[in-house]
């Protein structure tokens, strides 16, 4: 006396087989290299924090030796303009430090602790 419904008869069939593949993973890749990257890295930080460091120096530099001048329009207006231009340094400088000092936390300090075998 079997007593079963359509439902039923679903639960005892098999399953249809799937085709799975895996696509490489941590146990079968090759995970050496050859620690180019430990010197590449850094160094291109490096060198993105100096072009970053010396751009808005290299405009406000001559802003502010020309506030300088006794002929200035500025200056002749008897409105002097120094300050502005050593503030905008100042605070120039604290965002770029805030910066650069960010970039060095991401990609300098754990670039070392990775041992090569």
């Amino acid at each position: 006396m079997e007593n079963m419904t359509s439902g039923q008869n679903v639960a005892l069939e098999k399953p249809a087989i799937e085709h799975r593949e895996a696509y490489g993973t941590a146990k079968t890749e090759n995970l050496r290299d050859n620690g180019l990257w430990r010197v590449i890295l850094p160094a291109f930080v490096v060198v993105c924090c100096l072009i970053l460091l010396s751009f808005p120096l290299i405009i406000l530099t001559p802003l502010f030796f020309n506030s300088l001048n006794s002929n200035a329009a500025s200056n002749l207006a008897n409105t002097p303009l120094t300050w502005v231009w050593i503030t905008m340094v100042i605070i120039e400088a604290i965002i770029i430090a805030v910066v650069i000092r960010g970039l060095i936390k991401i990609f300098m300090t754990n670039s070392g602790s990775y041992s090569s075998k």
